[in-house]
């Protein structure tokens, strides 16, 4: 199972990472905007997480000789999601501390300035402004960064998880499977 999980979460926390430093300067040129910019991370999550489903059937096919069941399927996705996860906030964090130090006061900039165009009220621009100024605040904190990270991408793959889990559990080897039986 080892060479399994860590092999899929490699290969899913990869994707991230590339699509990560691939869309991180795109955004910060004003290339993409950030609203455009987090469409297109969680969709690169929902892909890269495809990893999941492939990473529960090989381990079904090469260790269960074809059976798994949901909450085997679970622990093997589940294991796949925290390494993906793992590569994910590192990629994150050597990016942010390295190359973006001034990514939330850009950050910050774009957001008001959204809510500027939208004609909110300056009290509610002061509000904001002074939210945001907590939340930077607290982000400096790096065990406070790494868990909003971790925290940003975890639940896309428990997501994916949970639903590649009830696709592929099989209890017996010569089951259709469990797609098959939902559909008759």
């Amino acid at each position: 199972m080892k060479q399994i999980v860590i092999k899929f979460g490699l290969i899913s926390g990869g994707i991230l990472a590339v699509m990560m430093a691939v869309t991180l300067p795109l955004c910060m040129n004003g290339t993409l905007h950030f609203d455009n910019s987090q469409v297109i991370g969680y969709t690169s999550m929902v892909l890269a997480f495809l990893s999941v489903f492939f990473g529960i059937r090989a381990y079904r096919q090469n260790v269960g000789g074809g059976t798994i069941s949901f909450g085997r399927a679970v622990k093997v996705g589940i294991l796949i999601t925290l390494i993906t996860c793992a590569v994910y906030v590192i990629a994150w964090e050597i990016i942010y501390y390295n190359f973006l130090p001034d990514f939330a006061d850009r950050y910050i900039a774009s957001m008001l300035e959204k809510l500027r165009a939208g004609g909110a009220t300056p009290e509610r621009i002061a509000a904001e402004t002074a939210k945001m100024a907590r939340f930077k605040e607290l982000y400096k904190n790096p065990l406070f960064n790494v868990g909003m990270t971790f925290m940003e991408v975890f639940p896309v793959g428990l997501i994916v998880t949970l639903v590649s889990a009830g696709i592929l559990r099989r209890k017996d080897a010569s089951d259709p499977p469990a797609r098959a039986e939902a559909v008759a």
